[in-house]
């Protein structure tokens, strides 16, 4: 008897098994057919893909490099108070030239240049001849009149007692009468001209107007001494300073005008005191712009008990104005000059520009306040090319030496 083996069929040592079922032969296809595919996919997935990935990375570059490259810069707030220097004068509170009030010859002088005088104080004697003839030929007429006036007052009351019983005639009185005034007046312009006199010898002395410091003598014992009544040049015989108190005169610019109030703080800055600053306050202002410097002239007071500030001397003064709220300074390189007026070329989030309208302060220099149009928080490109335009893709790149973000 033959036995007849299927092809499905295995045989063992101990008989034959059971046919394979048709699920397990189908699943045998599929990864039969499953497997290149898988390889091919694998192949595709790591050659391919990096090569697909490169280009759109070369793509993406591509068209960043294209955008111009552009570095930004942070707004800085501006400080609550800024210090401005300023060249200055220094000039005494009081000064005066002293003169001579008549003329002569310069008898004595009693100071010189360098003295501490009072108030009062002797400083020379002038030697008036003249006018001391003057005033005793004055007094001379003077006492002439007052002896007329005198007469002329007992022959008037005297030909007003004869008049009561008809002695004498009303024209008689009454030219005694005329008398009498005339003399009176007469003995009024006489006693005028010498007190005139009198007060010509009283400036034969000549004493200090306030405390302070001679700071010039320009005449000499023997020297003629001329009072200017003639027409001729007249020369001052001393000039006094005042110097425990200094009045300090400064040019500020028109920009900072507004802020130069009175009660505003300074320091005075001398080459001769390096280190040191003396403080003052801004007492007065002009109230007025000089035209031809387009300035405001102020006056500060410095208190100079010692003495050690010289008057007239070269001065920087630092004065300490308060700065705007909510201002900001920029490099200058940032601002763009356009016709609809000044901007900055801010980069969005994005890498698109904008452009926003801001408005400039006080100039600094190297950098500019801007007190309106930046909130602080932008990146402004610094040095803009003048093409740039709202919109634009930009490619911000580091500038450290720059002060950039």
């Amino acid at each position: 008897m033959q036995i007849q083996i299927e092809p499905d069929t295995k045989i063992t040592e101990s008989g034959p098994l059971s046919a394979v079922g048709p699920s397990k032969s189908r699943s045998r296809k599929l990864w039969t057919v499953a497997t290149p595919a898988l390889l091919l996919a694998g192949i595709v997935w790591f050659t391919v893909m990096p090569r697909l990935k490169a280009r759109a990375a070369l793509r993406t570059e591509t068209v960043e490099m294209a955008a111009p490259a552009v570095a930004v810069v942070k707004p800085q707030p501006s400080a609550p108070g800024q210090e401005i220097v300023l060249p200055a004068n220094v000039q005494p509170y009081s000064s005066a030239a002293i003169y001579s009030r008549t003329n002569g010859y310069l008898k004595s002088w009693s100071v010189d240049i360098g003295a501490h005088v009072k108030e009062g104080q002797l400083l020379a004697e002038v030697e008036t001849p003249e006018v001391d003839q003057q005033l005793q030929q004055a007094r001379a007429t003077l006492a002439t009149a007052e002896a007329n006036l005198k007469l002329s007052q007992i022959t008037a009351n005297r030909y007003q007692e004869l008049l009561k019983t008809h002695a004498v005639a009303q024209q008689d009185t009454d030219n005694a009468v005329g008398a009498l005034a005339a003399n009176q007046a007469t003995v009024e312009a006489d006693q005028a001209t010498v007190r005139q006199l009198e007060q010509l010898v009283s400036f034969e002395k000549i004493y200090a107007p306030f405390d302070g410091v001679i700071t010039a003598r320009n005449t000499d014992v023997g020297d003629l001494i001329s009072a200017g009544t003639t027409g001729g040049p007249t020369t001052a015989l001393f000039s006094i300073a005042q110097p425990t108190k200094l009045r300090v005169y400064v040019n500020v610019p028109e920009a900072f005008s507004q802020v130069a109030r009175p009660g505003l703080k300074a320091d005075l800055v001398l080459a001769e005191f390096p280190g040191r600053r003396f403080p003052g306050t801004l007492v007065r202002t002009a109230d007025a712009i000089d035209p031809s410097t387009r300035t405001l002239n102020v006056e500060i007071s410095v208190n100079n008990p010692t003495g050690r500030l010289l008057a007239g001397s070269y001065a920087e003064v630092h004065l300490k104005v308060p700065g705007a709220a909510a201002s900001y300074t920029l490099p200058v390189g940032t601002l763009l000059f356009r016709s609809d007026g000044l901007r900055v070329a801010v980069v969005q989030p994005d890498n698109h520009v904008a452009l926003r309208t801001v408005t400039p302060g006080h100039d600094f220099g190297d950098r500019i306040e801007i007190i309106s149009g930046l909130h602080g928080d932008e990146a402004v490109i610094l040095n803009p090319p003048d093409s740039v335009v709202s919109g634009e893709l930009v490619r911000v790149v580091p500038s450290p030496g720059a002060g950039g973000l």
